[in-house]
Order: C-alpha cells, then sequence, then structure tokens
C-alpha cells in the first residue's frame, strides 16, 4: 500500500511526486500518457507557459530544473504593457536586481524534466498507459481511511491519501462529489507558433484592445509564440485560413513591435484553446486532496496558471514534511495530518487561487473594455505605474512569485 497515489503525472503532478519521495514516502503515480522523449530537432510545441522565479527555485529543489535547463527554453528580461503606445509599462530584471523575469518552457518539456529526475526514485512506482477506472474510499472509522483505485486494465492500487492532479475535468473531484463554481469565458485564444527571420528578443508583450489582448511570448532560437484573444467565431474564421492568409491578418491584427527592424515571420502551427474560469469548492474531501487545475482554472492572460499549481505543491509540501520522520500509515491517516492539510494548505491556497482568478478578471475587464470612463482610468493607472518606480516594482515582484 502506498502513502501517496497521484492520479496526473504532468507538471504538478509529476512535481508533487518528486517533494514526496523526497520526503521518502511511498508513492504511486497514475498517467495515461507520459511525455515523449526530447529531440532538439522537433519543432517547438504550441502549449507552453511562462514560469516565474519561485517555480524555477522549486523545480531546483526538486531536481527537475536540471534537466529541463539540459533541453531548452527562453530566459525573458522584459515585459512591456499597453493599449495605445503612449500609455505603457515597461518592466525590466534590472529593476527588481534579478538576471530574468522567468523563463518560457514548453509544458511537455516541464512535465518530461520532472519525469526525468522521478527515474532515480525507487519509492515511486508509476502506472503508465493506465487510466482510472473506479475510486472507492474505505470508510473503517475517521483514523483509517483509504482509498482504493481500480485502473482500466483491472488493476488495483491502494494508497492512504489520494491526489487529484488530473486536471480540469477532474475524475478524482468528480468521484469523490466536490463541486465548483466558474464560468466559460465569452472570448478564447488562438496560440500560434511562428518562426522569425531574425533572433528573438528576452521582451515579451501584451498589446490590451477591445476585442482582447494581443500576446507575443519569446522562444527558444529565432522561435516565439503568438497569443490572440478573440470571439470564437472571429477565432474559427482565422483557423480555416492557410498560412499565408493568416499572416496576412497577423500583420493587420498585431502591432509593429512584432516585425520591428524588419523582422519577418512564417507560422509553424496554430489551435485555438477555449478559456475557462473554475474553482472547486473545497480542496480536501475525506483522503483526497485536489491540486493543480484539478482544484482551478484561470484566466491565462498572465500565465499565472502553472505557477498557481507549483504553489499548491509547496504549500502541500510543507504539510508533509512535518510528517516525514513519523510517516506510518495511521500517522498520515490520522486526524492531526487532515487538520494540517485543512489548515495550511487548502485554507491558504484557496484563498490566495481566489484573489489571483478575481484580480485577472478584474484585469482582463479593466483593458478589454473600450467605454470611455474605463479607457481613461486605464490610461491613467499605466502612465502613472511607468512613472513611480516602487509601485511598479512591487507589481513586478508579485508577477513573478517574489511576494
Amino acid at each position: 500500500m502506498y502513502d501517496f497515489c497521484i492520479n496526473g503525472g504532468g507538471m504538478v503532478g509529476a512535481a508533487l511526486a518528486l517533494g514526496l519521495a523526497q520526503q521518502r514516502f511511498k508513492v504511486a503515480v497514475i498517467e495515461p500518457t507520459l511525455p515523449r522523449e526530447f529531440n532538439a530537432e522537433d519543432g517547438p510545441d504550441l502549449r507552453v507557459s511562462a514560469i516565474s522565479a519561485s517555480s524555477v527555485s522549486l523545480l531546483r529543489k526538486l531536481g527537475a530544473w536540471q534537466y529541463i535547463e539540459s533541453m531548452r527554453y527562453k530566459a525573458y528580461t522584459g515585459l512591456s504593457v499597453w493599449d495605445a503606445p503612449q500609455h505603457r509599462t515597461d518592466f525590466t530584471s534590472q529593476s527588481v536586481g534579478e538576471k530574468q523575469l522567468g523563463y518560457f518552457v514548453e509544458n511537455r518539456l516541464i512535465q518530461l524534466g520532472c519525469h526525468k529526475a522521478l527515474e532515480a526514485c525507487s519509492q515511486v512506482d508509476i502506472y503508465s498507459g493506465q487510466s482510472v477506472k473506479h475510486i472507492e474510499q474505505s470508510d473503517s472509522g475517521e483514523e483509517n481511511k483509504q482509498v482504493s483505485v481500480v485502473l482500466c486494465n483491472g488493476e488495483g492500487v491502494s494508497a492512504t491519501w489520494l491526489i487529484g492532479a488530473d486536471g480540469a475535468h477532474s475524475q478524482v473531484r468528480q468521484a469523490v462529489g466536490i463541486g465548483s463554481s466558474g464560468w466559460q469565458y465569452q472570448q478564447q485564444a488562438m496560440g500560434i507558433t511562428i518562426l522569425l527571420d531574425k533572433p528573438v528578443k528576452p521582451i515579451t508583450w501584451q498589446q490590451f484592445t477591445p476585442q482582447g489582448p494581443r500576446a507575443f511570448l519569446p522562444m527558444f532560437g529565432n522561435y516565439g509564440s503568438l497569443v490572440w484573444y478573440d470571439n470564437p467565431d472571429v477565432l474559427a474564421n482565422l483557423s480555416k485560413l492557410n498560412h499565408a492568409q493568416l499572416s496576412s491578418e497577423i500583420m493587420n491584427a498585431f502591432p509593429l513591435e512584432l516585425t520591428a527592424d524588419g523582422n519577418g515571420f512564417t507560422i509553424v502551427d496554430k489551435a485555438v484553446f477555449p478559456l475557462t474560469r473554475a474553482h472547486a469548492s473545497e480542496y480536501i474531501r475525506g483522503n483526497c486532496v485536489l491540486i493543480g487545475d484539478a482544484a482551478h482554472t484561470i484566466n491565462p492572460l498572465a500565465g499565472q496558471g502553472v505557477n498557481l499549481g507549483f504553489k499548491d505543491v509547496e504549500a502541500l509540501l510543507a504539510v508533509s514534511a512535518q510528517y516525514t520522520a513519523l510517516s506510518s500509515h495511521e500517522l498520515l491517516s490520522s486526524n492531526g495530518f487532515r487538520a494540517a492539510l485543512k489548515a495550511n494548505y487548502e485554507a491558504p491556497r484557496r484563498r490566495d487561487n481566489a484573489l489571483m482568478m478575481s484580480a485577472m478578471d478584474g484585469f482582463y475587464t479593466l483593458f478589454s473594455n473600450d467605454l470611455a470612463p474605463i479607457k481613461w482610468f486605464r490610461n491613467q493607472l499605466l502612465s502613472v505605474a511607468q512613472r513611480i518606480e516602487p509601485a511598479k516594482r512591487e507589481v513586478l515582484k508579485y508577477a513573478i512569485g517574489l511576494r
């Protein structure tokens, strides 16, 4: 029997498995699809995350960052936000005493880096190519609960605690009856991978328009990623265009920064993603715990999604670390451990995640609205932010996880 069974070996689930293994717990990870091996000749994946300084620090401690570094990533040192050229705020890593603000890394490579580190963990078993068919919590008294998981091949996995790291449509959340509230945004986002003619500067930018944001994320080599927010009908029509036609639409819709200094580009890949906000009503029920997207999904406007998941990992590991010396099943299944999870994992993480969700919604409404009073306030805010360095510095530290 395992101490922890983690359903979902993605970025967040695999990171948690590493941390629990370092604490000498016995861990099972169920992951239907393991990331394919890295090939430097492959083009970039569409799904990219902005990894904050605090997330990198966690991945270093877990032993995963060294593998990610050996593959590919793009450090960025600047961040610019504007709606009109005269109302612009520029952030730099130098202003907060850091070498970089963060890193853009393909999601698959973050997951792969964690799994490479897991290969050295003898107390972790990975059930790959399998998915969960059935979840059952035994009820042999509050002090001795355990969770039984039946896989689609009929194999059984038993653990004291089941962690739902299985994404926005979490089986674990549904199986234990935890509700969630939220909505699907009226807009969607198109991710477009491009290859530029000239090397990419380490600066990411976002222009806000009444139709939605237009963003650029620098990637390794001459690659970059564009994010085009708009209503579903517009993006559906754009999806039907060939690359030459879509390039023309990009030139019309995106700011001149994209092709500054005569830098041209070609389209490599594209896809449209729905935008969803959801928040679980609780993160713990019985001996099941939710983490990452299983507990919360957020507007990806500021790239905070996976960083929030890594903050969940840190908070949960801080609780489990208190029980490392006495890691018997009896202790783990006690009310003391459950109470500690409730107080020091669920309560602070639900509060902080809800705050970030609301902040992103407010930010989105403020910067994607053309009503005259809101536009005036937005412009004043950007102008003031550009001039007042201490305020700008504090905003930036919060955004990159230094606060």
